[in-house]
């Protein structure tokens, strides 16, 4: 098998899956989506329990939101690079 074949092939397999990486993305989107909303919705319902506690719910909230939005960041990353 030649160096040339095998970069033929690889240009061929290119063409076949130029669009799937927006697919993936969307795919990966959806998780952290849903993730966000969650967190968001248990942070209201934490704040209107007892709103003395305002500021390290939201603070949290913060933190939380941040880890789940890596999630669609790494999505993104690997729609790129497969």
């Amino acid at each position: 098998m030649s160096l040339s074949y095998v970069a033929a092939e690889l240009a061929q397999t290119s063409e076949k899956v130029k669009g799937y990486g927006a697919i993936g993305y969307g795919l990966a989107a959806i998780g952290p989506g849903i993730g966000v909303g969650i967190v968001v919705g248990k942070a209201i319902e934490g704040i209107a329990r007892q709103p003395e506690l305002q500021g390290t719910i939201r603070t949290n909230m913060f933190l939380g939101i941040a880890f789940t939005e890596a999630l669609a960041l790494i999505g993104l990353v690997a729609g790129f690079i497969f």
